[in-house]
């Protein structure tokens, strides 16, 4: 772990984020981190609870002269996205984030950061052991896997807490104040089929695709990043076609909500057509490029001969398989019409997995409509069905539905406006965010959402703006200072 993370300031945070980000806490598995955080608020002497689901909550008094004010919940996800680059030898299960400092940057060497959310766990824990800050009485909500299902929020139950206002801190970007977010629901295809073996005299080769640019499937979606899977289904479709290319295995992307950045298929060609095979990639290769020049400037398409596989798909379900994908949207599906520049609907088509007679595609799709949300959805299962996939429909998670009007909101944009002379961008966002579930418990509790800037977050670009954490730390500290008396 770097010694230089540790001397940033404010050095508290820093080597909170440090000490956090030497305990694995994949998704699913924050078991590890679970006991940190307990361990953490029993030494601090803090009434200290985990629940039923696994979520952790510290309590915290009012400091004096505090304690006539609302009480405030302060909420982060302890979990993180895992995404390492191909080349990078690192076990997530076992070793710490090994991050250093780039200029005014946080970076991890070949991996996610996980400064989403580490950096506002390690915010709260830092106003936990505080002796000289002041703030109202707090309530400290740490969540599990909010990257993979939001299994921690959708388990917290109603009455546990008592706050007035809750300040979640798992926004990206310094000027905005988030007051809405998208819902979102996966979509799960799986399916079997029966190799055959290859006819013929064929050829064997690896199609790799890699060097994307990646991201958050919801919050970059909008840029219109290549998808891998897709990227590699438009191949291997036109391919079939042209030079009767036959399917051994393709392994794409890895997490749901995580914009696929790498594929790789396993092939059979007829031996007469390896040169219009290879000339068809070098061609279909530089019109990629030239159409992801802005967005995946890394993009590579990689062919290398190797043994022929000893099996294939069908020839049929290949044809069925290969013209759903394409069907299957992915990108953005509709604007806001009421909120400019905001996404309403989406999917990323995250995973698709063919080998050894069993067939995977998972999609998040996410809308700030849910009307819009489940419709789209619907359109996918559709197309997959009719390549004979069963397909279901899991983890659904409400939007939050934005109250410009609420007096928390109204507290933080005056106090932008007063410390950094101009308007903080009250939004919403096509994340999903916690909040829209903790609320459907707790109606009456005002929401907001803000942090630092965090740049490439679910991929191993991710990077926080140590500037920005300094900025963002002190609009924290002062809005706990004003947060208003009791009614």
């Amino acid at each position: 772990m770097s010694t230089e993370v540790r001397a940033l300031e404010p050095k508290a945070l820093w080597n909170n984020f440090a000490d956090l980000n030497a305990v694995p806490r994949p998704s699913k598995k924050e078991e590890r981190v679970v006991a940190f955080m307990m361990e953490f608020g029993q030494k601090l002497g803090l009434e200290t609870i985990k629940d039923e689901i696994g979520n952790v909550i510290i309590k915290k008094p009012a400091t004096p002269g505090m304690e006539d004010r609302k009480t405030v919940l302060i909420q982060s996800h302890v979990d993180m996205v895992h995404q390492k680059n191909a080349d990078t030898e690192f076990d997530f299960d076992t070793q710490g984030i090994d991050m250093y400092v780039d200029g005014d940057w946080v970076k991890a060497r070949g991996t996610t950061l996980g400064a989403d959310n580490g950096l506002g766990v390690a915010s709260i824990m830092t106003l936990l052991a505080s002796t000289d800050i002041e703030h109202p009485a707090i309530e400290a909500l740490f969540t599990i896997d909010e990257e993979t299902g939001m299994t921690g929020a959708l388990g917290l139950k109603g009455g546990i807490l008592e706050a007035d206002i809750m300040l979640n801190l798992d926004t990206e970007d310094d000027t905005e104040l988030t007051i809405g977010c998208a819902g979102g629901v996966d979509i799960n295809a799986s399916g079997t089929y029966q190799p055959e073996g290859i006819s013929g005299d064929m050829k064997g080769y690896k199609v790799s695709i890699k060097g994307l640019t990646g991201g958050h499937s919801g919050m970059d979606i909008y840029l219109g990043r290549g998808n891998a899977n897709k990227l590699m289904n438009r191949l291997l479709h036109q391919a079939a076609e042209k030079v009767g290319l036959r399917i051994g295995s393709i392994d794409g992307g890895s997490l749901r909500n995580a914009i696929p950045r790498e594929s790789v298929a396993v092939v059979a060609i007829p031996a007469g057509e390896t040169t219009a095979f290879e000339d068809f990639v070098n061609e279909l290769t530089a019109i990629l490029k030239n159409e992801h020049a802005t967005t995946d400037p890394n993009l590579v398409v990689a062919v290398e001969q190797i043994e022929a596989p000893a099996q294939v798909l069908p020839a049929d379900y290949q044809a069925k398989l290969l013209r759903a994908l394409y069907a299957t949207h992915n990108g953005v599906y509709r604007m806001s019409p009421d909120i400019e520049h905001l996404v309403q609907t989406s999917n990323n088509v995250a995973r698709v997995l063919v080998q050894d007679g069993k067939l995977t595609v998972q999609c998040l799709t996410r809308s700030s409509v849910d009307s819009e949300k489940m419709d789209l959805a619907a359109g996918i299962k559709s197309a997959l069905e009719l390549a004979g996939a069963s397909v279901s429909l899991s983890g659904m998670y409400p939007g939050w539905m934005p109250r410009p009007g609420a007096g928390i909101v109204q507290l933080m944009s005056d106090l932008y406006k007063e410390k950094y002379n101009g308007e903080a961008h009250v939004n919403a966002c096509h994340a999903g965010l916690e909040c829209g579930i903790i609320g459907a418990n707790y109606p009456e509790m005002e929401m907001i959402s803000f942090g630092p800037n965090i740049r490439g977050a679910h991929s191993p670009d991710e990077k926080v703006q140590i500037s920005s954490v300094q900025k963002y730390w002190d609009f924290l500290l002062d809005t706990l200072k004003r947060i208003p008396a009791k009614a």
